[in-house]
């Protein structure tokens, strides 16, 4: 499909681990349109750094990137198949709209949310940061990378019959504007296995293609939101974030599952949102201890993390473990989880935030809070393929907008997790940087499909 629209191109199939991200720190920019990546996402979380990490950086990372849909993760091409308003799609279907959508052409900003991890080292994430559940099964779920996607169904129900909760603190500055309208009642269409092509939109306005794309591939192809917290003047505490009367009748007073035990009935405890409380214990040099019990391996030392001295500054953070400046909202507890993502899909048939866009200017938080039994976690999951968990009326799930956040475990063991790639486990704090990167989409779809 590519060749056959004239886009003519150069195929590197990488090596190793931070391969990419070395080709494109050496790439001689000025002679490509764009970079592709033939994978899942964590290929992409390379590049990008790799552009970041450049001495021309600011240039740099304006290179369009894209990506085509081939690894077990493929959270992004399953955002840009719905901004190009595709039904939802796995697999070669997938791939196939991808592909689509590349040869007819079209950019938008891309947000980028720079992570500081508790060395100092700073990463650039196009994803998610992810602490608690979802991190333990993205690492747990690595051994079963052959499965492909599967290995995350597979994961889930391990994760689910292990179910842990973590105390933290999370603190975040909230958007001023309310962005998001809220979940519709039904949900968005279910992905399905076997997909034919979606009605294209209107083509766009022909596009002279020269030579550009040099495709990295790092894999064989396989054949409403609710409303951001907003806080009151003066308060430290954030007002009402999600309506809890959204649930069906038989979802009532059955969140904490009266045969299965809640996890944890410690409730979240707002704390002032500027209070200079103890971090975690200093983190020591070198690989951080991980869980003996859990099977998660620990980081490796060359692992594609923060390693990142470029970019432009987080203006909006203080330096990590020193006080919060006013405005800012802290949550302290026991969660199952943390996610904070930037568009709308946490997999191909995950949509975690349903109506984020790739440049809205806002980090997606969601949280799990303990207390949740399992059969109701699950319930969220099977909800999010849809993107309707938020209408549920689960009362231990929170949700915010933010432009930026920080995180502070006080779990002394656990995993996080940025784009899907362990990192070092400690507090960390990011900022959004709006349209910081450009994403090759393809011409948008029907009104109202759009993330």
């Amino acid at each position: 499909m590519i060749s056959e629209a004239g886009l003519s191109f150069n195929l590197i199939q990488t090596e190793r681990q931070n391969h990419a991200r070395e080709l494109v720190q050496g790439l001689s920019l000025s002679e490509w349109d764009g970079i592709i990546t033939v994978s899942g996402d964590g290929l992409l979380f390379e590049v990008l750094n790799g552009l970041l990490d450049r001495p021309d950086w600011e240039e740099a990372v304006k290179t369009p990137v894209g990506i085509l849909p081939c690894g077990s993760g493929n959270a992004l091409a399953g955002a840009v198949n719905q901004h190009g308003g595709f039904e939802p799609a796995l697999g070669v279907d997938l791939l196939l709209n991808c592909s689509l959508l590349l040869c007819r052409g079209g950019s938008r900003p891309l947000d980028l949310l720079s992570v500081t991890l508790a060395s100092g080292s700073r990463c650039f994430s196009f994803l998610s940061v992810a602490w608690g559940f979802v991190s333990d099964v993205d690492i747990q779920s690595e051994r079963f990378r052959a499965l492909g996607s599967a290995r995350f169904t597979l994961g889930t129900v391990l994760g689910l019959a292990n179910l842990h909760t973590y105390r933290g603190r999370l603190s975040y500055l909230p958007a001023a504007v309310e962005t998001a309208s809220p979940t519709p009642a039904h949900g968005l269409p279910r992905a399905k296995s076997e997909l034919t092509l979606a009605p294209a939109p209107a083509p766009a306005p022909p596009v002279a293609h020269s030579p550009l794309h040099r495709s990295v591939s790092d894999l064989p192809l396989p054949l409403p939101l609710p409303k951001p917290a907003l806080t009151s003047p003066g308060s430290p505490e954030p007002l009402p974030i999600l309506s809890l009367n959204g649930g069906g009748p038989e979802l009532a007073g059955d969140w904490g599952g009266a045969g299965d035990a809640p996890l944890s009935p410690d409730p979240l405890l707002p704390s002032p949102p500027s209070s200079p409380k103890a971090l975690l214990s200093p983190i020591t040099e070198g690989v951080p201890e991980m869980p003996t019990t859990s099977g998660l391996p620990p980081p490796t030392p060359d692992a594609p993390g923060a390693i990142s001295t470029r970019g432009p500054p987080d203006h909006l953070l203080p330096a990590l473990g020193t006080p919060l400046p006013p405005g800012w909202v802290t949550l302290e507890g026991d969660f199952v989880l943390m996610l904070a993502i930037s568009p709308s899909h946490l997999g191909a048939d995950l949509v975690a935030a349903p109506h984020a866009r790739f440049d809205d200017g806002l980090v997606h938080l969601c949280w799990v809070r303990g207390g949740i039994s399992r059969a109701a976690l699950l319930r969220l999951f099977l909800a999010m393929e849809r993107g309707s968990h938020f209408s549920l009326g689960c009362p231990q799930l929170g949700y915010a907008a933010a432009r930026a956040f920080r995180l502070e475990p006080l779990t002394p063991r656990g995993v996080l997790t940025v784009d899907g790639e362990q990192v070092e486990y400690g507090p960390l704090q990011a900022q959004v940087h709006p349209g910081l990167g450009t994403l090759l989409t393809g011409p948008p779809g029907r009104p109202g499909r759009e993330p």
